[in-house]
C-alpha cells in the first residue's frame, strides 16, 4: 500500500511476498477479485481477516451469471482497479506508481512557463538513488525525499533562468555523521560529481551557461574560504573539466552563507558544518527532458489515460499544445538559445 515499507535485514525474499504497513503490520503482497460478494465476504469474515488489507479485497454486488457479455462489460471496470491495487503492491525501484507522472511534468511545465521565473529541475529517480547510496535508505518515503530537496530550494534562486539543474553535497546519513569528515577540498569537488545531481543527466554530455553556487559554513574566519572557492574554481576551469558555452566563458556566481544548514530533527540527514548548492543552467537538461517527451509521446499516441484528463476539464488539444511546448523548449536548450 502507498505507506507500507520493506523490512531491512535477514531474507530479502520476504519482502518479495509481504510488505510492512505504518502500523508495523505484515500482509501479503497479494489482490483477491470476484464479482461475486460471498467469497470475498468469506474472507473478510473469516479467521485470517486480519491478514489482508481492505483494499486488497476487490468485489461487487452480484456475479456475471455466466454471461460473457455481462462479465467481460463489467470487467472491465473491475480490471482498473486490481491493475492500481497491483502496481501499489509490486516491489519497484521508484516511489511513484502512477503512469501518468510523464503527462503531469509536461502539462505543469506547459502551462507554469508565464507564471515563474524560475523553475528547479528535480528526478524523483535521482533523488531516490541519492537517498539509496549515501543515506542507506532502502525505500525512501515521499518525506524523506521531500526533506533532501528542502535542503536544495531553501538556499535561493538565480532569477530568470529557466530549467535549473540542482546539485546538493554532502549527503551524509544521520549513522555516519561522526565517522566522515569532508574537507572543503572535498566538497567543492563534489559540485560537479553526476553523482550528486538531482537530475539523471551527464554533466560531461552538456556545456554550462551559468553557475550558481551558494555555500552554507560555519566558523569559518576572514577570507579564509573566498580563497578555497576561487582556488577551485581555477582549478575546474584549467582542468576543463566541464564547458561553458562561448559567450558566457566565467559564469559563475558564488554567494556564502555564514550560518550552518538546517535538517530536520530526528530525520536521517546529518547535520554537517558545511554545505553546497550548487544551480546550473546547463545543456545537459535535455537528457531528462528528452526522455520524459519520448515516454509522454509513447502514451499519447494511443490517448492512453488521456480520458482521466479530459473528464477533469483538460481538452485534448492541450496535450498536443504542452508536448510541442516541450519540444520547443527542448530544441533551444539544445541550441543553447535559453
Amino acid at each position: 500500500m502507498p505507506n507500507d515499507k520493506t523490512i531491512v535485514g535477514g531474507d530479502d525474499s520476504f519482502n518479495h511476498f509481504f510488505s510492512e504497513t505504518g502500523a508495523g503490520k505484515c500482509v501479503p503482497r497479494t489482490v483477491l477479485a470476484h464479482l461475486e460478494p460471498t467469497f470475498i465476504d468469506e474472507v473478510l469474515n473469516g479467521t485470517c481477516h486480519q491478514h489482508f488489507h481492505p483494499e486488497q479485497l476487490i468485489t461487487r454486488k452480484e456475479d456475471a451469471a455466466n454471461k460473457h457479455g455481462h462479465g467481460h462489460y463489467t470487467m472491465d471496470k473491475v480490471i482498473y482497479l486490481v491493475l492500481d491495487q497491483i502496481q501499489k503492491l509490486d516491489v519497484q525501484p521508484q516511489v511513484s506508481t502512477a503512469v501518468v507522472e510523464n503527462y503531469k511534468s509536461i502539462l505543469t511545465s506547459h502551462t507554469t512557463q508565464d507564471h515563474s521565473d524560475c523553475a528547479f529541475m528535480v528526478d524523483t529517480e535521482a533523488i531516490y538513488d541519492i537517498c539509496h547510496r549515501n543515506l542507506d535508505i532502502k525505500c525512501p518515503t515521499y518525506t524523506k525525499l521531500h526533506r533532501l530537496i528542502g535542503q536544495v530550494t531553501n538556499l535561493g534562486s538565480y532569477p530568470h533562468v529557466p530549467f535549473l539543474l540542482a546539485t546538493y553535497a554532502p549527503v551524509i546519513s544521520a549513522e555516519k555523521t561522526y565517522h566522515e569528515h569532508l574537507s572543503v577540498s572535498e566538497i567543492i569537488n563534489a559540485w560537479f560529481d553526476p553523482a550528486n545531481k538531482m537530475v539523471k543527466c551527464d554533466p560531461l554530455h552538456g556545456k554550462y551557461m551559468a553557475c550558481y553556487l551558494c555555500h552554507v559554513c560555519y566558523l569559518l574566519l576572514g577570507d579564509v574560504f573566498p580563497k578555497y572557492v576561487n582556488t577551485a574554481i581555477v582549478t575546474i576551469k584549467t582542468k576543463c573539466t566541464i564547458q561553458f558555452v562561448d559567450r558566457c566563458p566565467t559564469g559563475f556566481k558564488v554567494v556564502i552563507n555564514y550560518q550552518p544548514p538546517t535538517t530536520v530533527l530526528g530525520g536521517y540527514l546529518a547535520k554537517v558544518q558545511q554545505a553546497v548548492c550548487m544551480l546550473s543552467n546547463i545543456t545537459a537538461i535535455t537528457e531528462d527532458w528528452d526522455g520524459m517527451e519520448h515516454k509522454s509521446d509513447l502514451m499519447c499516441v494511443k490517448l492512453a489515460f488521456v480520458h482521466r484528463y479530459v473528464g477533469e476539464g483538460i481538452q485534448e488539444g492541450e496535450f498536443s499544445e504542452a508536448m510541442a511546448q516541450s519540444w520547443l523548449t527542448l530544441r533551444r536548450i539544445m541550441m543553447r538559445l535559453v
